[in-house]
């Protein structure tokens, strides 16, 4: 048996690595990996999108539009009214305005003010229905 194989109690286990790269070859490997001017690594394409506080309560809002029927599914085309999952979302909109009042930029101030707003006229306006 080579050293790459290690046979334990029914198991086989098999090093599948080749030799250490000469330090020629790791240069030449990572500059094929650096991305080039102007466009973005393939490492920083694989990485999710910034969250941050705006994105975390835009996440939040869209649920609720999703609830009160204004965006479809996107499998089924339907849209659906579930106005408790709305009153929850609004529910939690005002405990994040109020747990982070003074620790919230401007434009995030604003943000949250005007989603809390819109998501509350169109949950009473459903609810008249």
């Amino acid at each position: 048996m080579s050293d790459e194989e290690i046979e334990g109690e029914g198991f086989v286990f098999k090093d599948s690595r080749s030799s250490q790269l000469s330090e020629d070859e790791a240069l030449d490997q990572d500059s094929k990996t650096e991305a080039q001017p102007g466009q973005p690594s393939q490492e920083q394409a694989q990485q999710p999108f910034k969250i941050d506080f705006s994105t975390f309560i835009m996440s939040l809002t869209s649920s609720a539009f999703y609830h009160l029927g204004d965006i479809a599914d996107p499998e089924t085309g339907k849209t659906e009214t579930n106005l408790p999952a709305v009153q929850q979302t609004i529910d939690m909109l005002i405990m994040l305005k109020e747990k982070t009042q003074g620790n919230l930029n401007e434009e995030e101030g604003k943000l949250l003010e005007q989603l809390i707003y819109e998501l509350q006229m169109k949950f009473v306006a459903k609810n008249k229905k």
